[in-house]
């Protein structure tokens, strides 16, 4: 089938709405309508997106995942790549979709995910292209949805008269856009096989999926196709995306549930408020009884997905890195009584500039990181070499790291080195590494009181690297990518 351009109108504006069935407050909407519809697409399409700023402040949207090849441009991250949209004018974001598989779009300035400015984006295979088959697709996102607007909790983060960190908030669970007791039940049929995406677009929390009574198989990890993986249950943090292939039984004698807890390991346990468990709906025949399943989690070789497990499907060989990139990444208190994060002891500042502009300006000096402005963190790469990246993260609770703009393989795990006392619970952490073919994806989950090593080729672009809880993010756990050389900026 030929190209098409997928034209989407988004106008962006307030509205109060209960969406948890718990509390009614001010929300980011798209077109007046909260949850917002996927943007749904073919790889090879364009996808023009007319974003109109009713807000009262400046945004952004970021197609999260994108590759944006020579379209860099039109990657979103404010003051990165671009100005914030005005209150009240509009932008055209052209997406040319060159990648496939389950991604999500989002705001990009003020952390708008929190607020609901957040979408599925999905990106479908070539009907002849398609390396797996199945029958029908199913989409599942999960939502952490706060009572307090994110202005209010980075209020309260940010403020040193208050405790650090401050007292917990606790999020309610949304599937596909509603109370995640609620959603509307996936229907099978005996003997077809179903593509379930598996997109976590939260704010915070990760969450356990599920499916008792069914094998899932793997496929895919954030838009990159895998060998297919078994497993029992899948945690997603935020921002990463699944799917699964899930062959329903030969018969309609019984329905089942399908369960997402909703969780942060780093917020203590509360009865009734984390963790979160909901169960949703599998439906063979609305007049079943449905299967009792609770022996499926006592099991004792229950198993959970893990990545570093996981192997490409196109069996692409560990890259041999030509450049090995070191990273810190910790918190500590500044002078003003803050807590800030920080990334090789350098906590993130939005540049004055974006910096795609710096870099397209400053000709012979676009490979110095120093023109970027100190607090940018810049870290300038060479168009087309290997980086072995490592991330140390001596913390107690795991981090969320995307990186704009291309996938990395996931090469490595092992105990983080700190030269301060590591609880019990988290000493012994083993080295573990990739098999033959290392999965790609764009984002990581480091473990708490670990690092990870990921390797990359370095394209043409001007990038940033961050931690997806949008609290880390906004408190400084960024880094400025440029890559230059050999190719333009686009």
């Amino acid at each position: 089938a030929a190209a098409k351009r997928v034209v989407v109108d988004w106008n962006l504006s307030y509205i109060s709405i209960d969406r948890d069935g718990h509390s009614l407050r001010r929300a980011i909407s798209v077109n007046g309508k909260l949850p917002i519809p996927p943007i749904v697409a073919t790889i090879g399409d364009t996808v023009e997106l007319n974003v109109h700023n009713g807000l009262d402040r400046p945004t952004t949207i970021h197609a999260h995942g994108l590759f944006q090849t020579n379209n860099t441009h039109m990657d979103g991250p404010a003051m990165i790549t671009q100005c914030g949209i005005p209150p009240g004018d509009s932008f055209t974001y052209m997406y040319k979709l060159e990648n496939r598989g389950s991604y999500w779009i989002h705001g990009h300035q003020a952390h708008e995910i929190s607020d609901g400015l957040r979408a599925a984006f999905i990106i479908n295979d070539k009907p002849d292209e398609q390396p797996y088959q199945y029958d029908e697709d199913y989409l599942l996102t999960f939502e952490d949805w706060f009572k307090e607007e994110f202005a209010d909790r980075m209020y309260q983060t940010l403020n040193p008269k208050e405790s650090f960190p401050p007292p917990h908030g606790y999020a309610s669970g949304l599937i596909n856009g509603v109370n995640g007791n609620v959603t509307q039940e996936l229907k099978f049929q005996p003997g077809k096989t179903y593509r379930i995406r598996l997109v976590n677009m939260g704010d915070l929390n990760s969450f356990q999926f599920s499916l008792p009574g069914h094998d899932m198989q793997v496929i895919e990890a954030d838009g990159e196709y895998s060998v297919p993986y078994i497993t029992d249950g899948i945690d997603i943090a935020p921002a990463q995306r699944y799917s699964v292939l899930v062959k329903a039984h030969d018969t309609d004698a019984y329905n089942y549930h399908f369960n997402s807890t909703m969780h942060a390991n780093f917020i203590p346990a509360s009865p009734g408020l984390t963790p979160r468990v909901y169960t949703g709906n599998i439906e063979y025949n609305k007049n079943s009884p449905y299967q009792d399943t609770r022996a499926f989690y006592e099991k004792p070789d229950f198993k959970w997905l893990n990545d570093i497990e996981m192997e490409a499907l196109d069996g692409q060989p560990a890259m041999i890195p030509t450049r090995n990139v070191y990273q810190d990444i910790g918190n500590k208190l500044y002078d003003t009584g803050q807590h800030l994060d920080h990334i090789n002891n350098i906590t993130f500042a939005m540049p004055n500039v974006p910096t795609l502009f710096t870099a397209l300006s400053m000709g012979s000096l676009v490979m110095d990181p120093r023109v970027y402005g100190p607090q940018t963190n810049a870290v300038v790469l060479n168009y087309g070499e290997i980086v072995e990246l490592t991330i140390n993260s001596p913390a107690q609770l795991p981090h969320p790291i995307h990186r704009h703009g291309l996938t990395f393989q996931i090469v490595e795990y092992g105990p983080a080195s700190t030269p301060f006392p590591i609880p019990e619970k988290f000493q012994n952490i083993p080295v573990r590494s990739a098999l033959a073919a290392p999965m790609r994806r764009d984002t990581m989950s480091i473990p708490e009181y670990s690092y990870i090593k990921v390797r990359f080729r370095a394209v043409s672009a001007i990038n940033i690297l961050h931690c997806h809880y949008s609290v880390h993010a906004a408190i400084g756990d960024v880094r400025n990518v440029s890559q230059a050389g050999d190719s333009n900026y686009g």
